[in-house]
């Protein structure tokens, strides 16, 4: 027995016999069926699932079947809606919500007993929505919503001493209401986002909340403003835009997020790159609950420092004790080949993700070492680049050591220098705060990025080094605008991976040292 209907003897008096059973999917109608409800949520809470896609006109809440009806202003809304939700379950106090569309074309509800909280539910939402309260703690002419308010925010990241990437803006921001479309994009050597809510009621609170907090601890401030556009178009689902309404979007790899007129508006380049491809893997300090569970936006100024769990930004399981600074910053690298693994040579490797301090290659196991990084974050970060790329023939894999820290070998204590301490290290990439390194932080691929290469070295020259450290060099290209780097793509990540191990750092003569990274672009 399907649940919506028999619901329907409520809705609009009639028992909607025929459609029992096992029906099909309904067609799209404003009216929305939602099942799983908690017992003890409130009308506003259900409210606010649909607050952000339009308005919503009316709502029955069938408490003892934990289901409701929610009516929303017009069709358009309620599909923008079920396409926003079919990917990403709603929550409601932490449990998932499921939302289809009804038989019902609207709701009915007048003579209905048990009305009277709905619709004043209803009302007090509609008038935060029309602009005639003022939310708490704001001053007059913030808290009023100005007329034809974008509902798109303008985001602007200064102190960038981490990479911020979409998906963390997208946690941030959805606890303010529903995230549409964001688009990420480099402009005058800043980070900056354009971020669209369905509703400019969520751009407003979101911006009064978040203007000026750091999303890292002492690090990565929003600076937030309405921007002048009303609606983003966006072309790809990518690392750098998404639409979360359409999941049908190409990735266009590699293709401007915008289209040329949407590009002028932001005076930028065509394509627009965020250089923070691939950087996931912060796990800063504290954890705020799951975001997807909409709730009527919080109250501005109830933030401590922004931080997020580090699923949110990896994808991957928040871990205990990885935040900021302390927790675990000290990795187990296994499966390693131990004909060829040097200490040296996993500073090198994991030198692309972090500053890496100490490493110890097993005495008794030679496949497996320890390698303390700076801190936790650069720990997760090169855990999740490096773990399962192949090295030597064999596939590295790298976990959290239960170990704090790499103990350095006793006076006269027997080691082989299998243990070495690299914290004083001229080669650390990423010493100076804010360093460009951090924004060219990317996943091994077999394309290399080389710089620093002195006049005198030729095309051939370099291809021949990488040749002769036993690679097969597919393509090689300068940069036109400086001669100081170049890009060589070789046989396989694999190849590109140990090319870095050998070749970073080699002495090319002028005293120029050359410095290898992974690069994002093919050749």
């Amino acid at each position: 027995m399907n649940s919506s209907t028999s619901a329907g003897v409520y809705a609009n008096g009639n028992d909607n016999k025929k459609f029992k059973g096992d029906r099909p999917p309904c067609s799209p109608s404003r009216v929305l069926h939602l099942r799983k409800i908690p017992c003890d949520v409130t009308e506003a809470e259900v409210i606010s699932l649909g607050l952000p896609f339009g308005k919503v006109t009316n709502l029955l809440m069938l408490k003892g079947k934990s289901q409701a009806f929610l009516e929303m202003a017009s069709e358009e809304a309620a599909v923008t809606m079920i396409n926003y939700y079919t990917p990403v379950t709603p929550h409601l106090r932490s449990q998932p919500v499921y939302i289809q569309y009804s038989n019902h074309r609207e709701l009915k509800t007048d003579n209905l007993p048990n009305q009277a909280r709905a619709q004043a539910a209803l009302q007090a939402v509609s008038a935060v929505q029309s602009g005639n309260l003022s939310l708490p703690g704001a001053t007059a002419n913030e808290g009023t919503l100005l007329p034809g308010q974008s509902p798109v925010l303008r985001i602007i990241i200064e102190n960038l001493f981490y990479p911020v990437t979409l998906e963390v803006l997208h946690q941030i921001f959805s606890k303010f209401g529903t995230v549409l479309k964001i688009i990420t994009f480099t402009k005058n050597n800043q980070f900056q986002a354009l971020l669209q809510y369905a509703d400019p009621v969520n751009a407003q609170y979101a911006k009064m909340a978040l203007d000026g907090q750091n999303i890292y601890n002492a690090c990565c401030t929003l600076r937030i403003d309405f921007s002048k556009l009303t609606s983003l178009n966006v072309k790809y689902n990518n690392d750098k835009s998404r639409d979360f309404t359409r999941l049908d979007l190409p990735t266009g790899d590699g293709q401007p997020s915008l289209e040329p007129p949407m590009a002028a508006a932001f005076g930028a380049p065509g394509i627009m790159s965020s250089p923070y491809a691939g950087a996931a893997g912060f796990a800063p300090a504290i954890a705020f609950p799951q975001a997807a569970g909409l709730s009527v936006p919080a109250v501005p100024g109830a933030l401590g420092p922004l931080t997020l769990t580090s699923s949110a930004v990896s994808g991957r399981m928040a871990i205990p004790g990885a935040s900021g600074m302390p927790g675990n910053s000290v990795l187990l690298v296994t499966n390693l080949n131990p004909d060829f693994i040097t200490p040296h040579g996993l500073f090198i490797l994991f030198g692309v993700y972090g500053d890496v301090h100490r490493v110890k290659i097993m005495f008794n196991k030679k496949e497996n070492a320890l390698v303390q990084m700076a801190d936790a974050s650069q720990a997760q970060l090169a855990m999740n680049h490096l773990s399962g790329q192949r090295l030597y023939g064999k596939v590295l894999r790298a976990t959290l050591s239960k170990h704090q820290a790499v103990q350095l070998p006793r006076e006269g204590q027997e080691d082989q220098g299998l243990t070495k301490d690299f914290s004083n290290s001229p080669l650390h990439r990423f010493k100076k705060p804010g360093s460009k390194n951090f924004q060219n932080i990317f996943p091994p691929s077999a394309t290399l990025h080389l710089s620093n290469i002195p006049p005198s070295v030729t095309t051939d020259d370099l291809k021949n080094l990488f040749t002769e450290a036993g690679c097969s060099v597919k393509a090689f290209k300068f940069f036109q605008k400086d001669r100081k780097m170049a890009l060589i793509q070789l046989g396989s990540v694999e190849e590109a991976i140990q090319a870095l191990i050998e070749l970073h750092n080699h002495d090319l003569g002028e005293n120029h040292h050359l410095r290898v990274s992974f690069s994002k672009s093919t050749i």
